[in-house]
């Protein structure tokens, strides 16, 4: 089975068809940015894009996304380590504390600017109100998202 995972296509063993996406991207893969926290799809940690919509990695077989892009969060800083300006701002903003909802936080908001390039605050509540984080830190996770947003259009916050 061919995987396209952040541009690159990868062979999986086929024996691995039936497992989770999740599961093959940590274990096989080695892309352990994409975490893998309740594994029923409630909490969001194993968000990973597929064809540009974000997608609960835990819900899905490896072999039902082949043929589709995938991308990680491994998949989301450029060349010579120039971080994505979501990732930047992650940081910037000071938004992790545990940080492990972090990845698929990210990955959810990556898809949510590049479907509502300037979003308001009912945006970002309603794109993100599927991904749940245990630390609380939601108000640093909107800021982080109104920056980006600003960073990547030239529109003020």
């Amino acid at each position: 089975m061919k995987l396209n995972v952040n541009g690159r296509e990868l062979t999986v063993p086929d024996r691995l068809r039936d497992e989770t996406l999740a599961h093959v991207l940590r274990e096989h893969l080695g892309l352990v940015g994409t975490k893998l926290s309740c594994g029923i799809g409630e909490c969001g940690s194993c968000t990973v894009l597929v064809d540009g919509e974000p997608l609960r990695s835990c819900l899905v077989t490896a072999d039902s996304v082949e043929g589709a892009e995938l991308v990680t969060i491994e998949g989301l800083a450029e060349h010579a380590g120039v971080l994505h300006p979501l990732q930047q701002v992650w940081i910037d903003e000071h938004v992790a504390q545990c940080g492990y909802c972090q990845a698929g936080q990210i990955m959810r908001a990556v898809a949510l600017l590049a479907a509502t390039p300037t979003p308001d605050e009912n945006d970002i509540v309603d794109a993100m109100s599927d991904n749940l984080c245990r630390c609380g830190t939601y108000a640093r996770i909107k800021r982080a998202i109104v920056r980006a947003a600003a960073a990547t259009t030239g529109v003020e916050e």
